[in-house]
């Protein structure tokens, strides 16, 4: 992919190369390979440069005088005249234009995937964005008067002002969350926009803020029938758009979202897509069953992978190198043999069914959740009551019903979105049972839940399931999800699309009224009521699944995969990362206890000191 490297309003040295590790600001749209050694160094103003390196159609550069632009992605405009400015001149030409008219402002007609970096010489400012659901991926750090921006963070500390120290916080952070919560990376200092965010430096001064949020709306009136019919409609057109070539396949779980896309493309193409799904010789955790049910019903060109333990340990090492920060999502390992097998068939492109769930309602908590802000809405003197009777009622009296009954009103009390972290490891355990001392002084254990709160807080909905989602597509999706498949993908060197976090799904989505997602505790009531002849009724009916490894079951039973895991944890364990005495605890718990729980936290260990290997530049604070 092309790669864009620079500085903005800081000292220009003299003959700088056009080589990544002199630093100079990072890269957008990047990864380290494959890159063409053609390139050309661009100085704008006195004072700002930026070189870049390109290769013909992957990221669009364009220079204009004192502006330059660096785009990646493929953006549209929703605004008909810039629309029709850019079929004539081209996208990135249309948006040096809409700066000059509009500033940035202009990100509020911008549609699509994409990041962008704009640097205007002659004014010393500088505009960095990412896309309205953060598919694309952009970091950045002011140092000084120097603003370093790139697509990776590995960009960002190529730059002899960033020093690649790990942030305590962070680390801790990723321990919590499995992966590293935006706008914090892993670095001390280094930061990566959340979805729809922008930043824009101007006299030496940095101001972020948003260009876009979801429009729920609180009091929509009911007519299920003219959106059933609009939806069906938006949902065939995102796939057709989607689809932009023929060489196309599709992600196929068995599960709602992936039968639904896979299904619309059939519909638009008229035959069934190729689709590509994973299976695991595991109880509990294979799903292809219904990935089998989907592809008959579709006539699709099933292609099939079960996915060994060997496969695993090979793939860790891959996985791990290839992510800019510890990265502890377990499903990346299917995501990989997937794509991969879909890449070996000749396929370039993957349509994934990713974001459904965030929009649509279908995480199983959202329905959990309701039954405990019941409480909340009880008069305040029965919870007053409640609270005195079962709240605090010992564990000698605390059995059967009443054990249920004072679990119920401790978990209530405590007010979302804190209540979805009750049964989080880290906050079972504990940070100073984790983390050695050095490292706890750097911490506040209530940090990540403090960036949930802000974006739970920040949504345009009063309505509890709208503003699960909201933080859902901010941390499940565009922290996790998103970049699990992405960078997958790439790693299988193939592309990918996300045809239901299509603009125009999203905005009618947010549009339904907030019991259309979840009603009586069903997930998803109107996406599926809508599609009831359409999805095979198995597909409608099962439960909510998703795309788990077996790993803390396989590690018991396999032991390359055991042998891997106890050398990882034990070299974090050297490293002072964490507390050798709780890597003991953890290893002996998931061979006497629940396997499947207590692997996954030493999967998110394992892959920490995977990621720390790949990185030897990184450096520990504390």
């Amino acid at each position: 992919m092309s790669k864009i490297c620079g500085w903005l309003d800081g000292p220009n040295p003299p003959n700088a190369p056009l080589d990544d590790r002199t630093g100079l600001i990072g890269s957008m749209a990047e990864r380290l390979g494959g890159l063409s050694d053609a390139g050309v160094q661009f100085r704008l103003g006195g004072r700002a440069a930026v070189a870049v390196r390109a290769r013909p159609g992957d990221t669009e550069v364009c220079k204009d005088g004192d502006l330059l632009l660096a785009l990646a992605g493929k953006p549209s405009w929703a605004d008909a005249d810039l629309a029709a400015r850019a079929a004539h001149t081209g996208m990135a030409q249309s948006l040096l234009q809409a700066w000059r008219e509009r500033g940035p402002a202009l990100l509020e007609s911008l549609r699509g995937r994409f990041s962008l970096a704009l640097v205007d010489g002659a004014r010393h400012e500088a505009l960095l964005a990412i896309d309205r659901v953060g598919a694309q991926e952009l970091c950045y750090a002011l140092r000084g008067s120097t603003l370093v921006f790139g697509a990776t963070t590995d960009a960002v500390t190529a730059h002899p002002a960033v020093r690649p120290a790990i942030d305590p916080q962070s680390l801790y952070d990723y321990l919590y969350c499995h992966m590293v919560p935006a706008p914090a990376t892993i670095y001390r200092d280094v930061f990566k926009l959340l979805p729809a965010q922008y930043v824009h430096l101007r006299d030496g001064a940095l101001r972020t803020g948003f260009y876009w949020s979801m429009p729920y709306a609180d009091d929509t009136p009911d007519d299920y029938a003219r959106y059933a019919a609009q939806f069906r409609e938006l949902l065939e057109a995102s796939v057709r758009d989607a689809t932009t070539r023929d060489s196309v396949g599709a992600f196929l779980s068995g599960g709602t979202d992936s039968s639904t896309v896979a299904g619309m493309m059939a519909r638009v193409a008229g035959r069934g897509p190729d689709t590509y799904s994973i299976g695991f010789d595991a109880d509990g955790f294979d799903e292809m069953e219904f990935a089998r049910i989907a592809a008959g019903h579709f006539g699709c060109t099933a292609h099939e992978y079960y996915v060994t333990p060997a496969d695993v340990a090979e793939a860790i090492p891959k996985i791990a190198a290839i992510y800019d920060e510890p990265f502890g999502n377990a499903s990346a390992v299917p995501t990989y043999f997937c794509a991969r097998m879909a890449r070996a068939d000749g396929r370039t492109l993957m349509l994934a069914g990713d974001g459904g769930d965030e929009i649509f309602g279908g995480n199983a908590r959202y329905a959990d959740q309701e039954v405990f802000e019941r409480y909340g809405r009880a008069p305040a003197p029965l919870r007053a009551l409640l609270n005195g009777v079962l709240g605090h009622l010992p564990d000698a009296l605390a059995v059967g019903v009443l054990r249920k009954g004072r679990n119920y009103v401790q978990r209530a009390s405590i007010p979302l979105p804190d209540r979805m972290e009750v049964f989080n490891h880290v906050e079972r355990e504990g940070a100073s049972r984790i983390l050695p001392e050095r490292l706890l002084r750097g911490i506040d254990p209530d940090h990540p839940r403090a960036i949930a709160r802000e974006v739970y807080g920040r949504t345009r909905s009063q309505a509890m399931v709208n503003r699960m989602m909201h933080l859902d597509l901010k941390q499940t999706l565009a922290d996790s999800d998103l970049r699990k498949v992405s960078r997958m993908c790439e790693l299988a060197d193939i592309e990918v699309h996300y045809p239901l976090l299509d603009e125009r799904l999203m905005d009618f989505s947010a549009m339904l009224p907030a019991d259309y997602k979840v009603r009586n505790g069903q997930l998803r009531w109107f996406f599926k009521d809508a599609l009831k002849d359409f999805l095979p009724q198995a597909t409608i009916t099962k439960s909510k699944h998703g795309f788990g490894l077996p790993f803390g079951l396989w590690m018991q039973q396999d032991p390359q995969l055991s042998r891997m895991a106890h050398d990882a944890l034990d070299a974090l364990a050297q490293r002072g990362v964490v507390q050798p005495a709780f890597v003991k605890h953890l290893l002996e718990r998931h061979r006497s206890e629940h396997a499947s729980y207590y692997g996954v936290m030493i999967w998110v260990l394992m892959m920490l000191e995977h990621w720390l290997a790949a990185h030897p530049n990184a450096r520990l604070d504390g």
